[in-house]
């Protein structure tokens, strides 16, 4: 049961998802100089739907986007587009229509800025007056993670069982953890942890484990108190591994390690392998790419690009 304690001691449902949707996309320009990098097609489908989607599977609700500027081409997505539905049902194309008119049914959707890039921990703090006082899941559409049981739904399960907040890990290589925030954690479960420790991109000597955290997290209310108390990096982002940290002085936080496939798709490397692999997963695509790659001369290709 997916359920945090209200205060009068009652059980309350997680209802509410915040995809934070405001960076800048560096990673991709030139493609995101006018474009959100969120919604890059991975195959036919913007990368934030597939979250969008997951968090909707998982029984959430509420859908809260924190965006920035140039990023109207997500509230769009998700809104009705009459013209285009019109169009569809005159020219009688039934399937496309519904398909259109099921993304603006998905949920119930609200939007609020970040005015500046102040960083993921910023990003949750300015949904504070939207969440309220209840329990709530953020997601990160960078990545695209491909389960059998929707990745928020396993760290659901978990907060379901200690009704606080959960962290997604994934293990990753020596070589890795400078890019992330790392966990150390004493293990109360297969695949459980009560959290120690957190700590915000360390060096491969200094990390406390290989367990990273990855887009998905259902926090409690009191995450906000922690972020407003957290100061600023030295970049002048609030993190939110920082924020998560000052927590864990107040009270327990867990992680779960996630099951499925991953993908970094806010890499090119992630985001290519996405889009490879999701395609051949496709009943009307996948077994015309696959014969396709299977054709591909790459060493050929490759030494015609050199």
């Amino acid at each position: 049961m997916d359920h945090g304690r209200g205060d009068e001691g009652s059980w309350v449902k997680v209802r509410k998802a915040v995809f934070p949707v405001a960076g800048l996309g560096t990673r991709f320009l030139p493609a995101t100089k006018a474009q959100p990098k969120e919604m890059l097609p991975i195959v036919d489908k913007p990368a934030i739907q597939y979250a969008v989607e997951e968090a909707i599977a998982a029984g959430l609700d509420t859908i809260i986007m924190v965006t920035g500027r140039g990023k109207d081409a997500i509230e769009n997505h998700f809104d009705r587009a009459v013209e285009l539905e019109q169009v569809l049902d005159t020219q009688q194309k039934a399937d496309l229509l519904r398909e259109v008119q099921t993304i603006s049914e998905l949920g119930t959707f609200c939007y609020i800025r970040q005015k500046a890039p102040l960083g993921l921990g910023h990003a949750v703090l300015v949904t504070r007056h939207l969440v309220g006082e209840e329990p709530f899941a953020v997601l990160l559409a960078d990545d695209l993670i491909d389960a059998r049981v929707p990745a928020i739904r396993q760290v659901l399960d978990v907060f379901g069982q200690f009704h606080a907040s959960v962290l997604a890990v994934c293990p990753v290589s020596r070589e890795e953890v400078a890019r992330y925030g790392i966990i150390a954690g004493r293990p109360v479960a297969a695949g459980i942890y009560q959290v120690t420790d957190l700590v915000e991109k360390p060096s491969p000597e200094e990390a406390p484990s290989n367990l990273a955290i990855v887009g998905r997290y259902v926090l409690t209310p009191e995450i906000f108190e922690a972020l407003a108390e957290t100061p600023a990096d030295a970049r002048g982002e609030v993190q939110l591994t920082n924020g998560l940290r000052r927590l864990l002085g107040r009270q327990a936080v867990y992680a779960v390690e996630l099951t499925g496939r991953r993908y970094d798709t806010g890499s090119k490397v992630g985001f290519l392998q996405a889009t490879v692999e999701l395609a051949l997963k496709r009943s009307d695509i996948g077994k015309a790419f696959r014969e396709y790659l299977k054709g591909l001369d790459l060493d050929a290709g490759v030494a015609d690009g050199e």
